[in-house]
């Protein structure tokens, strides 16, 4: 465990350099003025919070705080030595989501292997009786309906390989089709060869669009559309959709 967390803080920390000077570069250019701006830095590295929320990801703790006072600050304190206290990391832990967003989707997505599984899953932000109530995510989240009714959040749209490695994953209000061909050719991008997804993503019009991209889109069909031929492999490689249902599970109800 201890050089997995080595390992882990070696990647980010090389990821995080080479980020942060791409953006000192990028603000120095946009600004263009020598206003002094204050620009505090706290004992513990970016790089360092990052590597405990992933470690927290990757562990057995049901929760964070747990986590971080008994490992970050006590049993693994020779690899923190600038741990800070809780309240204070929590603070911080905001400011390095950008980063850590484009570090999973640059570093640690896997490839693509010709057999991909696509889907959707809800993320509520509370119970549909107190959506007047809310005021935490409100302008951002908005009302939609799955097939376990409506909601009020937001959409987290996967796809993996058959192995469950992640390829792409996308973060859209919960009023969002999972058939918008925006979203759905962005997360596609790098894919090829076959694509599994349930009945939800039926539609000719996406389906063309990722047959001339070098896709071909698999579906359950709706009770009320003629059935079409599909071979064996291919129907079973559809009940296989699962793996992705596995997925969701984990990061909702674990992670």
């Amino acid at each position: 465990m201890k050089d997995q967390i080595i390992n882990t803080f070696l990647q980010i920390d090389d990821f995080y350099k080479e980020f942060d000077a791409q953006i000192k570069k990028l603000k120095l250019d946009a600004l263009g003025d020598n206003k002094r701006r204050r620009n505090r830095n706290s004992k513990m590295l970016d790089s360092e919070i990052i590597t405990s929320i992933i470690g927290f990801h990757l562990g057995a703790h049901k929760t964070f705080k747990h986590y971080y006072k008994e490992i970050v600050c006590g049993y693994r304190k020779n690899l923190f030595p600038n741990s800070l206290s809780y309240n204070r990391f929590i603070e911080l832990q905001q400011r390095c989501f950008d980063v850590f967003a484009i570090f999973l989707k640059e570093k640690c997505l896997g490839k693509c292997t010709g057999i991909s599984f696509m889907d959707s899953t809800t993320l509520k932000v509370c119970r549909n009786q107190r959506i007047y109530n809310h005021k935490v995510f409100k302008g951002l989240s908005e009302r939609g309906k799955s097939s376990m009714g409506w909601f009020y959040g937001f959409k987290l749209h996967l796809v993996c390989n058959e192995e469950g490695e992640l390829l792409s994953f996308y973060v859209t209000k919960g009023n969002v089709d999972d058939r918008n061909p925006t979203h759905v050719k962005k997360m596609t991008k790098q894919l090829y060869g076959k694509l599994f997804a349930d009945k939800g993503y039926h539609s000719k019009a996406l389906w063309e669009m990722l047959f001339a991209d070098g896709i071909q889109l698999f579906t359950k069909l709706r009770k009320n559309i003629k059935n079409h031929t599909m071979n064996m492999e291919n129907e079973i490689l559809l009940r296989k959709r699962a793996i992705i249902e596995t997925i969701n599970d984990e990061l909702k109800n674990h992670c």
